[in-house]
């Protein structure tokens, strides 16, 4: 199972990328944490006025071809115990990305980014560059 964060979303909207339009393509299982979904609402609504519309059609298209997926308690546990070790180890990240994380490592998914050095910083988190 594979996470797309937000990152990679937005290169595949934008067909950034060959080799990660190819790997959309082609992997089984992918997914998106609605987090994710909510970062690329705020993009729609904050971007252009007048390319609203044609974006929220590209974004429904877009998770037609995934499963968009809720935060449960399990999600939350995993969202303390991170946000807690991160602290007193002193290498915070984002709060966004630590609920994608966070929602990641609660679903033993890998997650997929182009933002590496922040997600380095989590432990035991699969994480994969496609771009």
């Amino acid at each position: 199972m594979y996470m797309l964060d937000t990152n990679i979303c937005i290169y595949v909207l934008q067909n950034r990328s060959k080799n990660l339009r190819h790997r959309f393509k082609v992997t089984k299982y992918l997914c998106i944490s609605s987090v994710t979904y909510a970062e690329l609402c705020f993009g729609i609504e904050n971007g252009t006025p007048s390319l609203k519309d044609a974006r929220w059609e590209q974004l429904d298209v877009f998770i037609r071809c995934l499963h968009v997926e809720a935060l449960d308690w399990n999600a939350g546990r995993h969202y303390g115990r991170l946000r807690a070790w991160l602290k007193e180890q002193g290498k915070p990240i984002g709060n966004n990305d630590l609920f994608i994380a966070s929602h990641a490592q609660s679903m033993g998914a890998v997650l997929v980014t182009n933002n590496m050095k922040e997600f380095s910083r989590v432990p035991d988190l699969t994480v994969e560059n496609w771009v």
